[in-house]
């Protein structure tokens, strides 16, 4: 299962996608290395949630960019149905130009290796944020019905990015622009002094 996923290399998978100006490219995950990414699967083009996610991920590129992080979205769908959501204005159910490619995983070979295909059949919502060197660093999967946090996706960014600066490790709740703690027991000690 993906939870089993963090702390390990992401699977590596060749696709076709979309891409933001709506060409079609053959993308291969691991050229991706030395930067941050946020691989997100969601169930299928034309649906209801789904496009309150890619939405919501699409206003918040510019937050993702100055992180150094690529955004992309899989689905089972061909990357004809992407061009096609794409293409659909957003007034009659369509996502309309996202600034991010979409990828098409059709044989569903991605959402497996990543542990989030649900019965076959579609994937789950599942997220997974990679670091520079390709590996899983968190992994968050909702069932179909429930939307995810772009917020919560942006935090864990900057938290990943605050310890591989600084060393120290991020508490409950922590959000940019405050101190974390020692990875001590002193350092534990200290923080909840402060903070408790």
């Amino acid at each position: 299962m993906s939870s089993t996923l963090v702390t390990k290399v992401a699977p590596d998978f060749t696709a076709q996608a979309v891409m933001p100006d709506d060409s079609f490219r053959e993308m291969k995950l691991s050229e991706l290395r030395g930067r941050y990414v946020v691989l997100f699967f969601y169930p299928l083009d034309f649906t209801f949630v789904c496009p309150s996610e890619i939405i919501a991920f699409d206003r918040a590129l510019p937050e993702f960019t100055v992180r150094n992080t690529e955004v992309i979205g899989v689905s089972v769908d061909s990357h004809f149905t992407h061009l096609a959501w794409r293409n659909t204005p957003r007034a009659e159910g369509g996502i309309g130009k996202i600034g991010y490619q979409l990828v098409a995983d059709l044989d569903k070979n991605i959402a497996r290796s990543y542990g989030v295909l649900f019965n076959e059949s579609v994937a789950l919502r599942g997220l997974f944020l990679i670091d520079r060197e390709g590996v899983i660093r968190h992994a968050v999967i909702n069932d179909l019905p429930l939307g995810r946090s772009v917020q919560e996706c942006l935090r864990m960014i900057d938290a990943l990015q605050f310890h591989e600066l600084h060393g120290d490790v991020c508490p409950a709740n922590w959000q940019k622009g405050e101190e974390g703690m020692k990875p001590t027991a002193e350092g534990v000690a200290a923080y909840l002094s402060n903070h408790g």
